[in-house]
C-alpha cells in the first residue's frame, strides 16, 4: 500500500480459544450518543447555510490528497485486509491520487463526521452505514454526485449496478444522488455442522423457520456443550438492519408507507417477543454480540445469525476446528422472509474542486466491476453489479439471490433519524431480547421518544 498514512488503533478480534462465558450484557459506552449528536446536528445544520459549493468539477492537474473517513478500514480481517488492497490498487492506477485514510469505529462514524464537519475539516470522502445515511443526508454538506461530473459520466457509471440494489438504497428516486452503494450484505444463519451432527440434526437440512430454529437451537444446548443460536438484533454498531429483517419477515415495518413510525405496532412486538423467547427458553445465551461470535468461532454456539459479510471472518475462525455452512435468514411460519441488508454507502464533502473530482474517481473504483468482483471474492460481502455475481462465495448463494428482490431499509423521518435508531437499539430491542424487558411496554415507550425527534 502506498499511502503513510497512520492508522489508529483497532482493538484485537474476539480470541476464537476464549472459553465461553454466560455474562450479562454491558451496558454500551454509546448511550452518551444521543445528546452528542444532538448538538453536533445544531451546529452542523447552522453550517449547511454557509457552505456555498461548485456545480462543476475539474479534473486535478497536479498531485492531489483525499482524506477518507472509513469503518473498514483497519479492522483487523478479510473485510479491513480488502479495502486496503483497493485503496492500494486505486493509488497505483492513480498516481497523482494519494488516499489517506482515518479509521473511526462503525459506531461512532456519524459523530465523528459531524464533528470534523463543524470544526470545518471534513473528510473528502466518507463511509456511512446505512442506519446513518439518511440523517447525514439532511444534515451534512454531502456532495451530489451529479454536481461533481457529467450526466453522461453518472449514467455510464451506474449502468451495470443490480436494479434493485439502487431501488432499495437511497441512490434511487434521489433528485440529488448523494450515496453510492458499496457494502451491502443480507443476514443469514451461520451453522456448526459438527454440532448439528452431535446434538443428532442433519445439517443438510437447517433450520427454515423461526420454531425450527429454536428446536435445533434447543437440541444444541441439550445433547451437546455448547449453546444453541444467537440472533444478533442488539447490533453493536448501532444499526437496525437486523431488527428491520426480523420485523419486516413478521409482517410488520418500523415505517408505514405514509411515514408513520410504527415501532410499537402488533408485528414489531411480535418479532422481538419471538426474539426474547430464545433467549428466556435458554436457547440464546443473554451476552453481547462479541462473545457470541467468539462462542462461535471456538465452536462453542451452533447458529449465528449476522451479516453474510462476517462469512470470511468466520470461516478463518472455524478453519480446522469445524464446518461452517450458511443458511437463509427464517421466515416466521407461513409469512415470507424479507431481510433487509447491512453496509454502508459512499459520500463525498470535498469543497475543493479539484479534491472532489479526486474523490469521484475513487468512489468510481472502489465500485467498479473489477472492485466488486474483489469485495465479493475477497471481503464477503455482496456483488453489487451483474457482471460480479459469480464471484461471491457459493455458500451465499441465497443472500445473491435475494438482491433481486430486496427489501429497501427503512429509516425515520426528519433530521434525527439515526438518534431514533440508538433509542429503538438500546432502549428496546436490546432490553426485550436479552434482558426480559415487557415487549409492548418497553416499544410504546420507544415509539413515544421516537416520535418526539421528528
Amino acid at each position: 500500500m502506498t499511502t503513510t498514512a497512520r492508522q489508529s488503533p483497532t482493538p484485537p478480534p474476539p480470541d476464537p480459544n476464549a472459553s465461553f462465558q454466560r455474562k450479562p450484557i454491558m451496558k454500551s459506552h454509546h448511550y452518551g450518543l444521543r445528546a452528542r449528536l444532538g448538538i453536533a446536528l445544531v451546529a452542523v445544520t447552522a453550517l449547511l447555510a454557509a457552505c456555498g459549493q461548485n456545480n462543476a468539477t475539474t479534473a486535478p492537474s497536479g498531485p492531489v490528497t483525499i482524506t477518507f473517513l472509513s469503518y473498514t478500514y483497519g479492522q483487523a480481517n478479510p473485510v479491513g485486509d480488502g479495502l486496503k488492497k483497493l485503496i492500494a490498487d486505486f493509488e497505483a492506477a492513480n498516481p497523482n491520487i494519494t488516499v489517506h485514510p482515518q479509521s473511526v469505529p462503525v459506531a461512532d462514524a456519524l459523530t465523528k463526521l459531524q464533528s470534523e464537519v463543524v470544526a470545518g475539516n471534513p473528510p473528502d470522502v466518507a463511509q456511512i452505514g446505512w442506519s446513518k445515511v439518511a440523517q447525514a443526508s439532511k444534515t451534512l454538506p454531502l456532495r451530489s454526485f451529479e454536481d461533481i461530473t457529467s450526466a453522461d459520466d453518472w449514467q455510464t457509471t451506474m449502468a451495470g449496478f443490480v436494479p434493485s440494489v439502487l431501488k432499495a438504497t437511497p441512490t434511487a428516486g434521489a433528485k440529488k444522488p448523494v450515496s453510492m452503494p458499496f457494502l451491502m450484505a443480507t443476514p443469514v444463519i451461520f451453522y456448526n455442522a459438527d454440532l448439528f451432527r452431535a446434538a443428532g440434526l442433519d445439517p443438510s437440512q437447517p433450520p427454515k423457520t423461526m420454531a425450527q430454529l429454536k428446536q435445533a437451537a434447543l437440541a444444541i444446548t441439550e445433547k451437546t456443550d455448547a449453546e444453541g443460536v444467537y440472533v444478533s438484533a442488539a447490533d453493536p454498531g448501532k444499526s437496525d438492519y437486523l431488527t428491520q429483517s426480523l420485523v419486516n419477515s413478521a409482517g410488520g415495518a418500523l415505517v408505514s408507507g405514509s411515514g408513520e413510525i410504527t415501532v410499537d405496532s402488533a408485528p414489531v412486538i411480535t418479532a422481538l417477543s419471538t426474539v426474547q423467547d430464545l433467549t428466556k427458553s435458554g436457547a440464546q445465551p443473554a451476552v453481547d454480540f462479541a462473545s457470541a461470535q467468539s462462542a462461535f468461532s471456538s465452536g462453542k454456539l451452533g447458529m449465528l445469525i449476522t451479516t453474510a459479510g462476517g462469512l470470511l471472518t468466520l470461516d478463518q475462525a472455524a478453519k480446522g476446528k469445524f464446518g461452517l455452512q450458511v443458511a437463509p435468514f427464517p421466515t416466521f411460519d407461513n409469512l415470507p422472509a424479507r431481510p433487509t441488508f447491512s453496509g454502508s454507502g459512499l459520500t463525498i464533502l470535498a469543497k475543493d474542486s479539484a479534491k472532489a473530482q479526486a474523490s469521484w474517481k475513487f468512489v468510481q473504483f472502489l465500485t467498479n466491476d473489477e472492485s466488486f468482483k474483489l469485495i465479493a471474492s475477497q471481503m464477503g460481502y455482496l456483488p453489487l453489479r451483474t457482471s460480479a455475481a459469480s464471484a461471491a462465495d457459493p455458500r451465499l448463494g441465497s443472500a445473491v439471490h435475494q438482491l433481486a428482490d430486496l427489501v429497501p431499509y427503512t429509516a425515520f423521518p426528519g433530521k434525527q433519524s439515526n438518534q431514533g435508531v440508538v433509542v429503538l437499539q438500546d432502549e428496546a430491542v436490546e432490553p426485550i431480547v436479552l434482558r426480559g424487558a415487557d415487549p409492548a411496554a418497553t416499544l410504546r415507550a420507544a415509539a413515544v421518544k421516537i416520535r418526539s425527534l421528528n
